[in-house]
Parts: structure tokens; C-alpha cells; sequence
């Protein structure tokens, strides 16, 4: 059951365009029909309403305008086995580390330390 709060990849004419998240839904006067509010997951960041019946909310092919719709709920993907995202301390401090390579090592030993890159500076060679 796809729901408010819920991440969609919307396919028109059976390919995939964008995601979006499912902002809100409210009953339209039609009985079975709903308000669909959309946070389209592109640039610029836009909202949408449709008015779709629950099963379109759920996957099931319909058509806007005469073309193919689809949405297709996403799931989040799954942390990879043995990650720190699984084990639930992908942000926690370790108590008595400093920051720097001290911060870098667990049980499992030491760790590289991660390099940010800024998007926004471009090579120049």
C-alpha cells in the first residue's frame, strides 16, 4: 500500500521519468478518486495534484491525456551486510575518540580516512 510520506517513480508510457514523494492524499467528491499531492524529485522542485483512483496510487496502469501512467512505489535500499548504516551507528561518536584518524578505527581496525570533494570546484588542468 503505497501512502503519504512514500517515495514513487512515476512512468509515463512505460518508461520512467521522475520520483516523487507522496506529500498528502485527500478524498476527492467522486467517490473511490483521491487527491494525489506530488513533490516532484527534479529541478526545480515542483508540486502536483492528481486526482487518481486508490489503485493508481497503488501501481496500476491509467492514463492522463490519453498517454500510459504509472507510479511505482520505491523502496529504500537495504544497508550492505556488515555496513555501519546496518549495525545503527553509521553517525554515532565513539566515546574517547578525537576527530581526525582516531575517529577512523573501530574494532575491526584502523580505516582510511574519507576525503570530501566539493561539488563545486572543478578540475583545472
Amino acid at each position: 500500500m503505497t501512502g503519504v510520506g512514500d517515495l514513487v517513480l512515476i512512468h509515463y508510457e512505460e518508461k520512467p521519468v521522475s520520483f516523487a514523494r507522496i506529500e498528502n492524499i485527500s478524498p476527492d467528491v467522486k467517490k473511490d478518486w483521491y487527491h494525489v499531492e506530488l513533490l516532484l524529485l527534479q529541478i526545480p522542485l515542483q508540486t502536483v495534484t492528481w486526482i487518481l483512483r486508490d489503485a493508481y496510487i497503488n501501481g496500476v496502469e491509467y492514463t492522463m491525456g490519453g498517454n500510459r501512467m504509472r507510479l511505482e512505489k520505491v523502496a529504500p535500499p537495504k544497508p550492505a551486510e556488515g555496513s555501519e548504516a546496518e549495525e545503527g551507528h553509521l553517525f554515532e561518536k565513539k566515546s574517547g575518540q578525537a576527530g581526525g584518524e582516531d575517529a577512523e578505527k573501530d574494532a575491526t581496525g584502523p580505516k582510511k580516512p574519507g576525503k570530501v570533494i566539493s561539488i563545486f570546484q572543478q578540475k583545472k588542468e
